[in-house]
């Protein structure tokens, strides 16, 4: 039977509020285990490896299970980044390169490269679509996916929209880009964005239009992994809302909303999503 996995993300854990201390990893764990996700990610570049390797007692603690966005800034630092995700026993590494050639041409022997070093490591790989990484941009992205067929993705589609502002209702050529996206995607994030705004708020009424755009590509990409994996496969879902200031802030730096506990209802949404999908496949 296929299992829905959800995570959040430490970094999202953080408050970064001039007045209000910062929690501290001991309560971010417990939080997120109390809440019942089922695992935490964590997202070191080379030089953080010690301070996320130190996290291994909390996640041995909370029974979380550990996921690794890997930032590496050379070719070279892949090797030190599988290696930790090892011995940290993560279930998949999210790639957010630093290494950003300008054609797609270019990125096809170093995204081989480290697809294959990953595979001597039994690692499941993905790259993130991310702003400010190898997959920045839309069009970017898909020429190196028909470059690169065996490259998988992690779906961050809030950075799409913005990168390309999209307009809503979302036009048909932009649709099927990111379905296109979508199909290749095993991984899903949650954050919701619209043409402007990589991050927004979303009980806001003036977003309500982004978040059904947002739950309806999760389905669909959900829909699209369920058909494509085998019977006892896990699928990860991760909820990432990311601090200030990614987190719109008024004068004060106060944030809008509480990003816990959309966390939560993100949570909640694409659970719903899942058993919905589970009782209509039956």
């Amino acid at each position: 039977m296929q299992t829905l996995e959800v995570y959040q993300s430490l970094w999202g854990m953080q408050l970064r509020h001039p007045v209000t201390p910062e929690r501290s990893d001991d309560v971010s764990f417990a939080m997120v285990a109390e809440a019942g996700f089922d695992g935490i990610c964590i997202d070191p570049a080379v030089a953080e490896i010690p301070q996320n390797e130190a996290l291994q007692c909390l996640f041995d603690q909370h029974g979380l299970g550990c996921m690794v966005n890997a930032f590496p800034d050379t070719p070279d630092d892949m090797h030190a980044l599988l290696e930790f995700a090892t011995r940290m026993d993560a279930c998949m590494v999210n790639v957010i390169s630093g290494v950003m050639p300008i054609k797609p041409e270019d990125a096809v022997p170093i995204v081989r490269r480290w697809i294959d070093e990953a595979a001597d490591r039994g690692m499941p790989l993905l790259f993130e679509t991310h702003r400010d990484g190898l997959l920045n941009d839309l069009y970017f992205t898909l020429q190196l996916m028909e470059l690169v067929p065996e490259m998988r993705l992690c779906a961050d589609l809030s950075h799409f929209v913005v990168d390309r502002e999209f307009r809503s209702p979302v036009p048909a050529r932009d649709q099927a880009y990111i379905s296109t996206v979508l199909s290749r995607s095993d991984c899903f994030q949650g954050r919701i964005a619209n043409r402007e705004q990589v991050q927004i708020q979303i009980n806001f009424p003036q977003h309500q239009e982004w978040v059904e755009i947002f739950k309806a590509w999760w389905r669909e990409g959900i829909s699209a992994w369920k058909r494509r994996n085998a019977d006892d496969a896990t699928l990860i879902f991760l909820c990432e809302l990311g601090p200030p200031p990614y987190a719109i802030t008024d004068a004060y730096r106060n944030e809008l909303s509480d990003r816990w506990q959309e966390s939560l209802q993100i949570r909640d949404w694409v659970r719903e999503i899942w058993d919905d999908l589970e009782s209509t496949e039956r």
